[in-house]
């Protein structure tokens, strides 16, 4: 039983970290300007303000209360819609 725990302990804390490093990871600039320059633009906008998040939270130590991170995960969430929203006027032409 307790080799059992230990082995489900590991699987779990294996995958806290690979989420965690998934979600520090900034967004990316993945729609081409040349089809769709605004929906890019915004997208180098979102990484340059997960940039100064980055930049804030290194500042304070960290020490933001969680809205720091909060507000990555927006950012991120954020630019797959904008990558969505390519897709789709894509797929629509």
């Amino acid at each position: 039983m307790k080799i059992k725990n230990l082995v489900l302990g590991c699987i779990l804390a294996g995958a806290l970290v690979c989420a965690g490093i998934a979600l520090a990871q900034g967004p990316i600039v993945n729609v081409d300007p040349h089809r769709h320059s605004n929906l890019a633009e915004a997208q180098h906008h979102i990484q340059q303000a997960f940039a100064k998040l980055e930049e804030a939270q290194r500042a304070n130590r960290n020490r933001l209360g969680g809205h720091a991170e909060k507000a990555e995960e927006l950012l991120n969430a954020a630019n797959r819609e904008i990558k969505e929203a390519a897709e789709f006027a894509d797929h629509r032409r």
